[in-house]
């Protein structure tokens, strides 16, 4: 339970909508601002304009997936203005204050230290990252087939990198009936790759596996697929870029070639809001009630 626990939303999507019903659920004191438009607002939930006030009595501050942009300025789209979060707003809340997002670009990181406030990012959780690589790879799976003309069953398709979203990717495609080819950059992921019927390669050598890959799946956020390696690849070849922003493509050379490629971060908010609201509220509570605990015993 989060009874007594005072929480304030700025901003957010469908996602946050979940993360609020959840908080509410569990007897928390809710607030947010930036959902003027919200045209069914949770019973029990507060809806303020953002002010320093609002701030000074928080026992936690929850932004969006993506925190605000070098300027502040947090994605709200149930608001009809546009939310900037500002020196103020941090400077406002209590120094034992916890403030959470999905993941935070140097502005929010700046505020946060600057005022000694502690910063958690869910986003870097292992159990969001992997929960969330499960709408990952549906919706990946959901631009392959809007995207192509034959089927994912018995295509080589191909993953890079081998992390959270990469092995979810790579196991779902196997259920698919596709090869699965798979670059990694250690030994005991090339291990774990044939363990599970893969198969693996060094992504030091994808120009030499490239001119098999019917699909590309990107999972590195690194120039991997770079103007040599769309050289080498097949005219009907698709590839889907799950890295976050800027990606891993050369897209400027791939629509040059004529080769199909989408950059495709944040899919989890895109193709099933619920579930990802519902992960986020999950790790959000957790956290709370830890940091609640921990505190109690200092």
């Amino acid at each position: 339970m989060l009874t007594g626990i005072r929480i304030v939303f700025l901003g957010g999507d469908a996602r946050q909508i979940e993360v609020i019903r959840k908080c509410v659920e569990l007897d928390a004191a809710v607030s947010v601002a930036g959902f003027d438009t919200w045209d069914a607002p949770c019973p029990g939930v507060s809806l303020e304009l953002l002010s320093p006030e609002l701030l000074g009595e928080a026992d936690v501050l929850v932004l969006p997936a993506v925190g605000c942009d070098d300027e502040g300025y947090i994605n709200a789209l149930y608001s009809s203005e546009r939310l900037q979060l500002r020196e103020e707003h941090i400077a406002a809340l209590p120094s034992r204050a916890l403030v959470y997002t999905g993941m935070a670009k140097s502005y929010l990181r700046g505020l946060c230290a600057g005022h000694s406030l502690k910063l958690v990012e869910l986003l870097n959780r292992d159990d969001v990252a992997i929960y969330n690589s499960i709408p990952t790879a549906e919706g990946a799976l959901v631009m392959a087939v809007q995207n192509t003309d034959f089927t994912i069953h018995g295509s080589t398709s191909m993953v890079l990198g081998m992390g959270r979203t990469g092995f979810t990717m790579a196991r779902t495609l196997q259920g698919m009936g596709a090869t699965v080819k798979v670059g990694v950059r250690k030994q005991e992921h090339f291990a774990r790759a044939e363990e599970m019927g893969w198969k693996p390669f060094m992504t030091e050598d994808l120009l030499l596996h490239a001119p098999e890959a019917d699909l590309i799946f990107n999972t590195i956020p690194a120039m991997i697929i770079n103007a040599q390696v769309l050289s080498r690849l097949q005219p009907h070849c698709v590839i889907i870029d799950l890295a976050s922003a800027p990606g891993g493509c050369d897209f400027r050379y791939a629509e040059k070639r004529g080769i199909k490629a989408m950059l495709a971060p944040g899919l989890p908010g895109i193709v099933a809001p619920k579930s990802a609201g519902i992960i986020m509220a999950g790790a959000l509570v957790q956290s709370i009630s830890d940091e609640t605990l921990i505190r109690g015993d200092e």
